[in-house]
This record gives C-alpha cells, sequence and structure tokens, in this order.
C-alpha cells in the first residue's frame, strides 16, 4: 500500500510507468484528504480511524469514484454500529494483531 498525503503525491504517483503501477490506495484520515485522493483519481480509498459521520460524508464524495476500504478501531464489538455504510472492505486489526495468540 503507498501512504499518499498530497494531491501532487497522488499525481506523481500515478504517472509512474517505471513501476508498472496498476492501482493504487492512499490512505486518508480527514476529509480534506478524501477530496486530494478523489482528485488524484485514487483506485482505493482507505478511511482511516474516521467518524461515523466523516466515513458518511467521504462516501457521498467518493460517489462509486473508488473502492473504499474503512480502517481503525473496527471491532467485532462495534462493526454492527456501522452497517448503514456501503464500504467495500473493512479492515479490522483486532482480528490479528490485538486478538489472543
Amino acid at each position: 500500500m503507498l501512504n499518499v498525503s498530497t494531491f501532487l503525491d497522488c499525481y506523481l504517483i500515478s504517472s509512474m510507468t517505471y513501476y508498472k503501477i496498476k492501482k493504487y490506495e492512499v490512505e486518508v484520515e480527514t476529509l480534506e484528504m478524501v477530496k486530494e485522493a478523489i482528485h488524484g483519481q485514487a483506485d482505493i480509498i482507505m478511511l482511516d480511524n474516521m467518524s461515523h459521520e466523516a466515513m458518511a460524508e467521504a462516501l457521498k464524495w467518493i460517489d462509486g469514484r473508488a473502492i473504499v476500504e474503512a480502517s481503525g478501531n473496527f471491532t467485532l464489538d462495534n462493526i454492527s454500529e456501522h452497517k448503514d455504510l456501503p464500504f467495500d472492505y473493512i479492515s479490522s486489526g483486532e482480528i490479528t494483531h490485538s486478538g489472543d495468540v
């Protein structure tokens, strides 16, 4: 996954043919970053540690232009609180790094 923080980064990455990047994912933490990812034509936008309200707004802005992954603070106990939001994917660290081994 590429961590892109500015529109310029998105543009530079999307124009790189040397590495033959077919799709790229942008991790965002604010609505301003969502705008930059949309303008940079990200293929996948990961909404990381955003409030329910901010994720709902982000999904309206993205409007099907990218695959949307939600991540951060999702647990098996609270995941149903977000069932009204149409994410493509949800990541939960509880399953991997926070689980009992």
